[in-house]
């Protein structure tokens, strides 16, 4: 019967051991990210939004528009770098929770924020040779303005992933371990927030694309409100005759079809003329052919109630997103 050595170690112990290991890295790992974090904050709250403020550069609503609570962040962030260098993980992350309505609000602010960037520099030469004058700056390494403005939404997402591996890696006897697990949720909470609103900022951008391609009075305010999905050319097949070129939008509700105008129009030329919209919700679809794979294209069918619509791609992988798009649009649009 073989005997186990002096220094064999159960199981439990072997699972501990690498819960500690794991906890130890992610915990280096989330104070050394810190102070490079803490530090990038101060050289914009210092070269930018304090030295702005006082040169007065920018007009407050202007510099709020730009910068969001970046100084509060920054607030937030040396209050918690202290209890990570002590080794006070939970205390300091529970601390830090409450700020994570900055995080929100920093967000919302996201697009304003680009906007107002591009638009100083455009019309201010003032705020443009400033800006150009503290890049260069040897503290900034290169790095502009522009990079630095998303840093707080990135530093977020390390939160959620660091403080929940932290979480996920402390025994449930430590005392930290419930202040561990309830800063992970919290976080995560926070970051799914974030996502839905850079999601949101994604889809009205989107839209107001869309929008400023099509013209004709019947296209005014056509997207408004919808979640947009995609677009791109499909040939229509008529009972009878050739097959017709048309460009789709498809969004959450409507598959809107468009044509072309004349690109000798003077005031309307490179612009879409709403020609259809059909409703998902009442929308019937199958692909006629188009299954195998090969390169030949496919044809899918649309039915609704008054009419009866024949796509076709050349190719068969336009053809599949499509489908995809237009099963995901429907079966939403009936849950």
């Amino acid at each position: 019967m073989e005997s186990s050595g002096p220094r064999a170690r159960c199981p439990v112990q072997e699972q501990r051991a690498r819960w500690e290991r794991k906890r130890a890295c992610t915990a280096r790992e989330l104070l050394e990210t810190e102070r490079r974090y803490q530090e990038q904050l101060g050289l914009v709250a210092t070269y930018f939004v304090g030295i702005l403020r006082a040169k007065g550069t920018l007009r407050p609503p202007e510099r709020q528009a730009l910068f969001g609570p970046w100084e509060l962040i920054y607030g937030a962030s040396q209050e918690l770098l202290p209890y990570l260098e002590g080794g006070h993980w939970g205390q300091g992350l529970e601390r830090f929770c409450p700020h994570l309505e900055l995080y929100t609000q920093f967000a919302a602010n996201a697009e304003r924020s680009q906007t107002t960037l591009q638009e100083q520099l455009k019309k201010s030469k003032r705020f443009r040779r400033f800006v150009r004058l503290q890049e260069g700056r040897p503290e900034f390494g290169g790095l502009q303005l522009q990079d630095l403005l998303p840093l707080p939404l990135q530093r977020l997402q390390q939160y959620e992933n660091l403080v929940v591996a932290l979480a996920e890696n402390t025994s449930p006897n430590s005392p930290d371990h419930q202040q561990l697990t309830r800063a992970a949720r919290l976080i995560s909470e926070t970051a799914q927030r974030v996502h839905t609103i850079g999601q949101k900022q994604k889809n009205e951008q989107r839209l107001r694309r869309v929008q400023a391609l099509l013209s004709g009075r019947q296209a005014k305010g056509l997207t408004s409100g919808r979640w947009f999905l995609r677009q791109g050319w499909l040939l229509v097949v008529p009972p009878r005759g050739e097959p017709r070129p048309r460009m789709f939008f498809l969004f959450s509700d409507v598959l809107l079809m468009a044509k072309p105008r004349p690109p000798f129009h003077l005031l309307q030329s490179g612009t879409f003329a709403c020609r259809a919209l059909y409703p998902t919700a009442q929308c019937q679809l199958h692909r006629v052919f188009g299954h195998s794979g090969g390169p030949c294209g496919g044809l899918l069918s649309l039915s609704f109630p008054h009419e009866k619509l024949l796509l076709m791609s050349t190719d068969q992988e336009e053809l599949l997103q499509w489908y995809h798009s237009l099963t995901l649009a429907i079966s939403s649009q009936k849950n």
